[in-house]
């Protein structure tokens, strides 16, 4: 083969999409994690966006898990199942935080680290209320089954969850187009700042 797949610019909106990331990644060299504070706790943000994926009709989910007051993981991807409403899409979203969060809180808890209860913040009134009631209703009875178990940890007294309003939430730069403002106050949600070396 005399040329390397995919080395040439497929066409100019790629050419263009390439020039934006190199941009973004020039103009953000200085960004640096920071890690600190007196007592180093975990703590995680949830968002979800209702019907992302044209297509498809299935939402994205988001989340990013601070521990010392900076990110340790995210992630944004697709839903597997089309939500039928705001609720059911923020609810799935919190459960797949959940998870994340309990893991990374059994993994600081071998390197030495004990938080008994962890805070996962929402900007979904309603999900935060399906999560905590354990009475099914008609509108959250078709909701699969494997997103409630979040409601063990609710009583097991795992977690917290609590309403962040959407300006405080560093999640919602996981889900949607955000202006320069508030992708940069995800950012210092996230714990990035801008160190000079």
């Amino acid at each position: 083969m005399s040329r390397v797949p995919y080395a040439f610019v497929v066409g100019k909106e790629h050419g263009n999409a390439m020039k934006w990331i190199l941009r973004y990644l020039h103009g953000t060299s200085d960004l640096r994690l920071c890690f600190g504070g007196d007592k180093p706790t975990l703590v995680g943000y949830s968002n979800s966006d209702m019907v992302g994926d044209i297509d498809s009709r299935k939402s994205t989910s988001g989340y990013l898990i601070k521990f010392a007051g900076g990110v340790v993981a995210w992630q944004f991807k697709l839903q597997k199942y089309v939500a039928l409403s705001t609720t059911e899409a923020e609810f799935i979203a919190i459960t797949e935080a959940c998870k994340e969060l309990l893991w990374v809180k059994k993994f600081l808890q071998e390197l030495g680290f004990v938080q008994d209860k962890y805070l996962l913040f929402c900007d979904s009134q309603s999900a935060i209320h399906l999560g905590k009631n354990s009475t099914f209703h008609s509108r959250s009875k078709h909701i699969d089954v494997r997103y409630h178990w979040i409601r063990d940890a609710l009583d097991a007294k795992l977690l917290e969850l609590a309403k962040v309003h959407t300006d405080d939430n560093g999640a919602d730069m996981m889900t949607k187009i955000v202006a320069r403002g508030k992708f940069e106050a995800c950012y210092e949600i996230a714990g990035l700042a801008i160190t000079f070396t």
